[in-house]
């Protein structure tokens, strides 16, 4: 039997807008919902320049930790909080969601909102967490956080906006790189 060599990886774009987006995809819940906010940031390269073809897909707990297990997430009712939603990044960079804050799935826990990035160039999309500003205590007491140099730990932390909503940055490489994580080594992981 002869040994077969695997084949390259492809890039993952840039072909984000045809398929991929969906009506209201954004919007976890209705703008205006009580307790809404916006999740809003920019997606940057190696050169600090916008990158105008990602798509970013975010899964979140609901406002009291619950991970929501309901259907609908590509057919928005505008009441149904399924805890899912795909932006693509506008020709400037820029991404914005319509969410909640998400609370802590447990007791004493950080509350956070996984993200995973595709974008041009990527063999494979990226996964990360966005964490929000409030409560240091959990925020020092996370497992991800404390295992890292406070300078990365800042990658994964967004401001607080005046208006209450968030704002969260990317930046794929070079200085401020956020940090990525890698799921293949988890016990279980398919490699």
């Amino acid at each position: 039997m002869s040994k077969l060599t695997p084949t390259p990886g492809q890039t993952v774009g840039p072909f984000f807008g045809y398929a991929l987006p969906y009506a209201k995809d954004r919007e976890l819940l209705a703008p205006g919902s009580p307790g809404s906010i916006r999740l809003q940031g920019t997606v940057y390269d190696g050169a600090g320049h916008p990158i105008p073809d990602a798509i970013l897909e975010i899964w979140q707990a609901d406002a009291d930790g619950k991970v929501p297990h309901h259907t609908g997430s590509l057919v928005r009712d505008g009441y149904t909080f399924t805890g899912f939603g795909r932006s693509a990044v506008g020709n400037t960079g820029v991404f914005t969601f319509t969410t909640v804050n998400p609370g802590p799935t447990e007791e004493g826990a950080a509350p956070f909102i996984a993200v995973a990035v595709f974008a041009r160039g990527l063999m494979n999309r990226l996964f990360t967490r966005i964490y929000l500003p409030e409560n240091e205590e959990a925020l020092a007491q996370d497992p991800l956080l404390s295992s890292l140099e406070p300078d990365r730990r800042e990658t994964l932390i967004a401001r607080r906006d005046p208006d209450g909503g968030l704002t969260w940055d990317i930046r794929l490489q070079g200085d401020g790189e956020t940090v990525f994580l890698d799921f293949s080594d988890v016990e279980g992981a398919s490699k």
